[in-house]
């Protein structure tokens, strides 16, 4: 498969952007707008100092969407009246139609987790920091949009080489360098903290520190969910991520098998600043509730998302699921134009939650309005 290959099917999609009114929006009035708009600023803070060249295979903030961020920052929107105001002003909502697969929305969160900076007691299992030698061939962005094929590979003398796989670094290929960053106590909570991307540790002397992603070893990930389906373990309404973890801790030998059929393997770094929140795509912090990680093959990192799934009551809303996102990161299982995972925010709660959603929705993206042509 070729390097950063996107597969044929989502390439081939036929996927229109259908305006609509804001009233067809349902929910949108009574939704947090000034939450969004604060969402908003954390990418429009980016969007406008980042350089972002088109790559022809995804989609990156355009100059009418950098320009609605100049606009945010420079405008005071002291409370949700003005904050919806805004989008009204500036942005057009527009149904994604296609003929794809139905909307999906699953949950992400960032997990909190018991760790050392030395090898020592229970703590035997390694975080690793990103190895000198590892390239990326794709932007990070568009690591989920191209995730087919290797999106990091290994510098070597004579060009470049795939990355050693899960199994392989697990069974030592990283090992004698001084890369460990962190050593946690759980390989089933190490495997995790993978496929969330960040992660919150407390330390024995009572310190928090927080570490975000920093590359992978660029093969394709595999949802070993997946894999228990379709082995027959689970049946599909009974994947949960508690249920998961409670399969793979029950047999040592047979969770960390199963693991390593996911040959994806991330690496991370420890933030300096641990107070905005763990890091999304360009390196935006995400907000609990409002950040959702997209396929950038269809929508570019920094748009404005309203997300519709009736069925999804994650803070027992009667009404199901409805309010407006800001597309701010991706991930590798994240393939579509309206699949999209919610982030919950830290701690066990929002895994709780995060862990739970699978639910159809609808995507409503708001597109720039477009300055009149005279």
């Amino acid at each position: 498969m070729p390097l950063g290959a996107r597969t044929s099917e989502l390439a081939k999609l036929d996927v229109t952007f259908e305006p609509v009114p804001f009233s067809a929006l349902l929910g949108w009035d009574s939704d947090d707008h000034l939450a969004a708009f604060r969402a908003f600023l954390r990418s429009a803070r980016v969007l406008t100092r980042a350089t972002l060249a088109p790559s022809g295979q995804t989609r990156t903030a355009d100059a009418a969407l950098i320009a609605a961020a100049h606009r945010a920052l420079a405008e005071s929107i002291p409370d949700a009246a003005a904050a919806k105001a805004y989008f009204e002003a500036h942005f057009v909502p527009h149904r994604v139609t296609h003929n794809g697969a139905e909307g999906l929305l699953t949950g992400y969160y960032e997990p909190v987790l018991a760790g050392s900076r030395v090898e020592e007691g229970p703590f035997r299992i390694p975080v690793y920091r990103r190895p000198p030698d590892l390239v990326n061939l794709v932007r990070e962005e568009e690591r989920g949009a191209l995730a087919d094929g290797l999106t990091h590979a290994r510098k070597t003398a004579d060009g470049i080489a795939p990355y050693a796989t899960r199994a392989e670094i697990e069974d030592g290929a990283l090992a004698g360098q001084g890369l460990e960053l962190i050593w946690l106590a759980d390989p089933v909570d190490a495997f995790f903290m993978h496929v969330q991307g960040s992660g919150r540790i407390r330390l024995p002397d009572g310190k928090t520190i927080r570490i975000t992603y920093d590359g992978k070893n660029g093969h394709p990930y595999t949802s070993i969910g997946r894999v228990l389906i379709d082995a027959g373990h689970f049946a599909p309404e009974a994947m949960t991520l508690a249920a998961l973890k409670t399969w793979l801790a029950a047999d040592a030998t047979r969770g960390r098998k199963v693991m390593q059929e996911n040959r994806s393997f991330v690496f991370f770094r420890e933030l300096g600043n641990e107070d905005d929140g763990p890091l999304g795509a360009l390196e935006i912090p995400l907000s609990e509730g409002r950040s959702l990680a997209v396929d950038t093959g269809f929508h570019a990192i920094g748009t404005p998302i309203y997300v519709s799934a009736p069925t999804l009551t994650p803070w027992d809303d009667a009404q199901g699921f409805a309010r407006l996102m800001i597309a701010q990161d991706v991930g590798s299982a994240i393939r579509g134009p309206e699949r999209g995972d919610l982030y919950f925010g830290s701690g066990d709660e929002a895994g709780r939650l995060a862990g739970g959603t699978k639910h159809p929705g609808r995507f409503f993206v708001l597109l720039p309005r477009r300055p009149a042509v005279s």
